[in-house]
């Protein structure tokens, strides 16, 4: 049976209603599909929207306004103040590498003029222009050996002269040493039993203390070659119960 729905019984459909439009509405549908459809208007598009963040803009050098913002006078005083600095730190770069070196004195061989523990100045820049002298208090490593400790020595016989010692005094080119300074009579003559002659660029040194003092009459120490030689003491630094200029 032709518009039958098996398994329902045909009492029991419903018949749907169709509904009728009204002739306005129905008039309205065809002129719309009759009429030829206007071409949509596109939207113009604007900038785009930047976002949030900001990008930032890189610094450079254009951006200085140097005319308007250093004026030739800030910039002597700025080259006025940079010269002044350098040479400060010039000058105290000489003064410490040339004069300021410090040595501590070990034993007392030096004793009254230094005694043990004494920190001393170096001046490394007098033998520069001048040549070691008779009576200057040095500083050396003896036969120039770099892991041995510094001594601290006066000088008592100069290149090419001879030295002796006889009855605890010593003797230059024959003739007695007269002393300005503090000594003590010599005891040990060490390896100097003979006249031993210096060569062109040896100084014979001794300390003070001779008792006390290793120096060359030992054969370990010797004769101190002008190579050997780091420099002049000049100033007691420490402790400063002692302190003060040394009086050779």
């Amino acid at each position: 049976m032709p518009g039958r729905i098996r398994g329902v019984k045909p009492d029991k459909i419903k018949k749907r209603k169709k509904k009728k439009l009204p002739v306005d509405e129905i008039e309205q549908k065809i002129r719309e599909r009759l009429e030829p459809k206007k071409p949509k208007k596109e939207k113009k598009k604007g900038p785009k929207r930047k976002s949030g963040r900001r990008k930032k803009k890189r610094w450079s050098f254009k951006d200085l306004d140097l005319k308007n913002s250093i004026s030739l006078e800030k910039v002597k005083q700025l080259g006025i103040w940079i010269l002044q600095a350098a040479l400060v730190i010039l000058f105290a770069f000489v003064f410490v590498w040339y004069f300021g070196q410090r040595v501590s004195t070990i034993g007392d061989s030096m004793n009254p003029v230094l005694q043990n523990g004494d920190v001393v100045l170096v001046n490394r820049f007098i033998y520069n222009t001048s040549s070691p002298k008779r009576g200057d208090i040095i500083v050396f490593k003896p036969k120039g050996n770099e892991n041995s400790h510094y001594y601290i020595k006066r000088i008592i016989g100069l290149p090419g002269e001879t030295v002796e010692i006889i009855e605890g005094r010593i003797y230059i080119d024959g003739e007695k040493l007269e002393e300005d300074y503090i000594t003590k009579e010599i005891r040990d003559v060490g390896i100097v039993t003979e006249k031993m002659e210096l060569d062109g660029d040896e100084f014979f040194v001794l300390g003070d203390d001779s008792d006390k003092s290793e120096d060359s009459r030992m054969a370990d120490v010797g004769n101190v070659k002008r190579t050997h030689i780091y420099g002049r003491v000049w100033f007691v630094l420490s402790p400063l119960e002692h302190a003060g200029f040394v009086k050779d």
